[in-house]
């Protein structure tokens, strides 16, 4: 039976925020050398916003998981600087919708493009990953 998404409609918008601290910085996680946001950390806020958007819509047992990222990171956000990102349902498509994406610091934009998340029913997902552990 194929996942009901009916509730998911374009323009649903989710946001996520977060104030830069040294714990987002690309030293910490392993992504450069120079103490501002790192690219990572906005993909991970990015993942946040879609998530806001659609995931207290979808049906019983279900939840979304990030397959795919199209996304520029184009100016760099200090520590001290509060970050949002957002994200807008702009394609629903079978069990895979697309949103627009962006991040802004409190200056500027500072990276956007587009993710996809597929819809899945969480007893299937996790029916496989065990498999996949066992090595079947």
């Amino acid at each position: 039976m194929p996942t009901d998404l009916s509730r998911i409609t374009l323009g649903l918008r989710g946001t996520a925020e977060l104030v830069v601290t040294p714990d987002h910085t690309a030293p910490f996680v392993g992504s450069g050398r120079i103490a501002v946001l790192a690219t990572p950390v906005m993909i991970n806020l990015i993942e946040a916003a879609a998530l806001t958007a659609i995931e207290h819509l979808l049906p019983a047992g279900h939840q979304s998981l990030g397959i795919h990222l199209d996304v520029s990171h184009t100016a760099a956000t200090p520590v001290g600087l509060r970050v949002t990102a957002t994200a807008e349902v702009t394609r629903v498509e079978g069990r895979t919708v697309t949103f627009r994406v962006e991040a802004r610091d409190e200056r500027e934009q500072i990276g956007g493009g587009t993710h996809q998340r597929v819809v899945v029913s969480v007893a299937r997902f996790d029916e496989r990953v065990q498999r996949k552990l066992r090595g079947a």
